[in-house]
């Protein structure tokens, strides 16, 4: 038995070691929480926000329509860097270069993104002159800007309320860290990651002054979160039974004809 129990010590050590082999190489270049890939994403996303913005006030100051574009890229900008750093602050452990969103969300999000883009720049070149008139032109911006703001503020909030219960993929399996979060602003919406990114997006686009895409974001936002929202709440059914149920029945999730 002693000679057993003494053979078995020196590969503890080996065994230690090499998890934490495993465990640094996550964070060098080209590993999926690579710092070097943190660091220059967050710099570019500082660069490009700075600069958009930059541009976005020289064109309003010089009152040209076109600074709509810049806006819009600088919205995108601050969306993309709250979603590392919200989730590196809540969730620290599941926080990676994924987290920034740039290519999870899948080609449709950057082709709508991109189309939104292109008709704010377009529409405002070829027709600089607000077709709207004023008493109704500047309601309309200014709660594309309020929507904007407030959709931001509560996905962030969601996030960082959520803690490490947060994700950006659905879990089809319930951890035994997984709890059920219905404090607050989770006591007022189900899901208000979603209800923030919904309101952030048609928001963009009334800032933009965009018709076409305007109403492809509701289309085919409002598709994707209806269908991943019973998706969930199927899920989430299954994992705490009556008390989701209960939870289900005195909250709402804010989005239109989505109950």
């Amino acid at each position: 038995m002693q000679t057993n129990s003494q053979s078995s010590t020196p590969s503890q050590p080996q065994e230690l070691n090499a998890a934490l082999d495993i465990y640094e190489k996550q964070f060098l270049p080209g590993q999926p929480k690579s710092l070097s890939g943190i660091a220059i994403r967050s710099f570019i996303l500082g660069l490009v926000l700075s600069s958009t913005l930059f541009l976005s006030a020289f064109l309003l100051y010089t009152n040209h329509p076109i600074w709509r574009a810049p806006f819009f890229i600088t919205t995108l900008s601050l969306f993309h860097f709250l979603e590392f750093y919200t989730t590196a602050r809540a969730n620290t452990p599941s926080a990676r270069i994924s987290s920034f969103l740039f290519s999870s969300n899948g080609s449709a999000y950057t082709i709508a993104h991109t189309t939104s883009f292109l008709e704010t720049l377009l529409s405002h070149y070829f027709l600089p002159a607000s077709i709207l008139p004023t008493y109704i032109h500047y309601p309309i911006l200014t709660l594309g800007l309020a929507m904007v703001i407030i959709g931001q503020i509560v996905r962030a909030v969601a996030m960082l309320t959520a803690g490490t219960n947060f994700s950006h993929v659905v879990k089809h399996t319930k951890a035994q860290s997984h709890q059920l979060v219905t404090t607050g602003i989770y006591s007022v919406f189900r899901h208000p990651s979603y209800f923030g990114f919904f309101w952030w997006g048609l928001g963009t686009q009334l800032v933009c002054g965009n018709v076409l895409s305007l109403l492809g974001y509701a289309a085919v936002l409002w598709k994707f979160f209806a269908s991943r929202i019973s998706g969930e709440e199927e899920l989430l059914v299954r994992f705490f039974g009556d008390e989701y149920r209960d939870y289900r029945q005195r909250t709402r999730v804010g989005i239109p004809f989505i109950k």
